[in-house]
């Protein structure tokens, strides 16, 4: 098998230790760097039009593609600079700790009932309005983050690395960062957002759904069932208006035992999501369980991707062979 595959998966492997022991880079994170070049190449492209947009979602995507790509040819010579290159990319594009972490003092602040402090939280995991949150809604919206970055910043970046390596780390990253910067509804990008937010469902769409089923193989962690998480996300997953979303919130409503969805505020707008789940609102001790769930999905997921990366290392072996006994028949 070509070592680069092999150092591939083990890269994922070590990228994800060092974001289970560290988290994000706390100065200088390259992630915040690209959102800082990307906000300046909107301000030079933007026009309410489809078109501006998906010039926009390609070039600022197109890059760290390229990029990973050329990184990854270059590093092909030598295993260890390779292995290298992949464990950086993965810790770079992971946020697990971060968001198990936040997940935890929300917890904190609603145990101590210091509901200040918990709406103050609030907009390091998601965009809603908390001013008028309660610890339940606040609780919930911490619950339904979790579920849903638990794909975004830990299922997705690693299958997508499994595939295509650092340049798949790189450009999922990229492609999820301009969704949250420009694919959300209002007024200025109701159509330049639309291609970044089309590219990134459909980035998500394998990776929400093992998202889900991982939650479902898990949720015996968080004191659920297998079989009621099952029900759960095979009656609901379909409601959500996401057709991402949905998957990883339905099956953490199943594995938590609790019901999510309802009216979400954010800042000028509101919107009314269907109920997920069957039992009460979410507390403040749903978010420890979240928190466990999250843990365990995103270390079976990185034995998947790391499996994935082995297999395909299999795969591209065998058509190489293939191809060089093709050569040297004669005809």
């Amino acid at each position: 098998m070509p070592y680069r595959w092999t150092a591939d998966a083990a890269g994922l492997i070590a990228g994800y230790l060092l974001d289970a022991a560290l988290g994000d880079p706390r100065r200088f994170h390259p992630v915040a760097g690209f959102g800082t070049a990307a906000g300046a190449l909107e301000r030079r492209l933007y026009q309410p039009r489809r078109r501006s947009g998906a010039v926009f979602t390609a070039v600022a995507v197109g890059v760290p593609v390229l990029a990973g790509l050329a990184a990854a040819r270059a590093t092909r010579p030598v295993p260890a600079a390779r292995f290298a290159l992949t464990t950086a990319a993965t810790w770079t594009v992971l946020g697990g700790r971060t968001l198990r972490k936040e997940s935890r003092t929300m917890a904190r602040h609603l145990e101590s009932g210091d509901l200040a402090a918990a709406r103050g939280r609030l907009n390091h995991l998601c965009g809603r309005d908390p001013a008028a949150l309660d610890e339940p809604e606040l609780a919930r919206a911490t619950v339904e983050s979790v579920a849903e970055n638990t794909s975004d910043a830990v299922v997705a970046p690693l299958l997508w690395g499994a595939v295509l390596g650092p340049a798949g780390l790189l450009g999922y990253r990229a492609a999820n960062t301009l969704d949250a910067m420009v694919g959300h509804r209002s007024a200025r990008y109701a159509r330049f957002g639309t291609a970044s937010a089309r590219l990134d469902d459909l980035l998500n769409l394998v990776p929400s759904r093992l998202t889900g089923l991982l939650t479902i193989a898990v949720s015996p962690i968080a004191g659920g069932s297998p079989r009621e998480t099952w029900r759960v996300w095979r009656r609901d997953r379909g409601d959500h208006p996401s057709p991402n979303s949905g998957q990883c919130e339905a099956a953490m409503a199943g594995a938590l035992g609790v019901r999510l969805g309802g009216r979400n505020v954010y800042f000028g707008r509101s919107e009314t999501r269907p109920f997920l789940g069957d039992g009460p609102r979410p507390k403040a001790v749903h978010l420890k369980r979240a928190a466990r769930v999250s843990g365990a999905v995103g270390a079976v997921a990185v034995l998947v991707a790391a499996g994935g990366a082995l297999v395909r290392g299999g795969l591209g072996a065998v058509l190489q062979r293939a191809g060089a006994d093709g050569k040297g028949v004669s005809r």
